[in-house]
């Protein structure tokens, strides 16, 4: 006979923006985000039985967000996931465990003639931040934050050589190319007994480290692959966040080829010649690692 393995539900995709109006400056603080809210616990018969009767409904979720938002605060995301995760768990006995993601967007303060302005603000990219919690029953609370669509791109300092060849490779060494990604990077938290605990954590300053290591370590290191330079952002995220287990990082190769201009004139165009180039959209490498304090188990 079948049976009802695992379920979870929500609502996703709810918009949220909150405004900060300090009353004797006249300096607006916003943050917008996008919420996703999903339940779990002893909701098996509104699968099996057609029964609605565990069901907190999904509206009900978003009117929740809203409320909540309006009586704590939202930044840090991940003290806002917190707080909605354990709000779940404390006011529903059948719901056991809330997953909470939150994606935070970019809205940065303008700077009119030389200062920044008290309630203007742009978007200066798509790069994003994100949240995800689970809290669950007597267990604590799991978070990790991430950094998504950072794109970065260098001109130099970048190398790929001594990689393994056989019959089927064509792609020549490189001691000198442009490298360009879309960051992924996460680091997973430590498992926090309750909100009161997620509270002490200086989640913005953690997010501002990991991405100054980041930009830092792309920026300077003299790479000589993707993998070794990923592997150092890990490395040093861990070194200064002590309450972060692990890190991973995702990073796609955003290709720029050279192009042979040498059939018009002779226009050199290639190797230390090379000025313009073609980027490619796809297909792309694709490198992922985790670097963690205890390995979990050797590859």
């Amino acid at each position: 006979m079948p049976q009802l393995s695992y379920a979870k539900y929500g609502k996703d995709n709810v918009r949220l923006y909150k405004v900060d109006k300090n009353e004797k400056t006249g300096v607006h603080t916003v943050i917008e985000q996008t919420v996703c809210t999903l339940l779990e616990g002893d909701i098996e018969t509104a699968y099996t039985e057609a029964d609605n009767g565990p069901v907190v409904a999904t509206d009900t979720q978003k009117q929740t967000i809203y409320i909540m938002a309006k009586q704590h605060a939202i930044d840090p995301p991940e003290q806002f996931a917190a707080t909605l995760g354990n709000h779940f768990v404390k006011t529903y006995p059948h719901i056991h465990a809330a997953h909470v993601k939150i994606i935070q967007h970019r809205w940065t303060r303008m700077t009119i003639d030389g200062k920044p302005h008290p309630h203007s603000f742009f978007r200066d990219g798509e790069e994003i931040r994100v949240v995800e919690s689970v809290t669950r029953e007597n267990q604590g609370v799991d978070i990790k934050s991430k950094i998504e669509k950072l794109l970065v791109l260098k001109s130099t300092g970048s190398a790929f050589y001594g990689f393994h060849r056989d019959e089927f490779t064509r792609l020549p060494e490189t001691w000198d190319r442009i490298l360009s990604t879309e960051v992924e990077a996460g680091w997973k938290w430590k498992t926090f007994k309750d909100v009161a605990e997620v509270k002490k954590v200086d989640f913005n300053g953690a997010w501002q480290r990991a991405r100054d290591i980041t930009l830092k370590i792309f920026a300077e290191d003299n790479s000589a692959s993707v993998q070794a330079t990923m592997y150092k952002m890990g490395e040093q995220i861990l070194a200064d966040v002590p309450l972060v287990e692990e890190v991973d990082y995702a990073l796609p190769n955003k290709h720029y080829f050279e192009i042979d201009l040498s059939w018009y004139k002779g226009l050199k165009n290639t190797g230390k010649d090379a000025t313009v180039f073609a980027p490619q959209s796809d297909p792309n490498g694709l490198i992922y690692c985790t670097v963690a304090r205890t390995p979990k188990s050797k590859l």
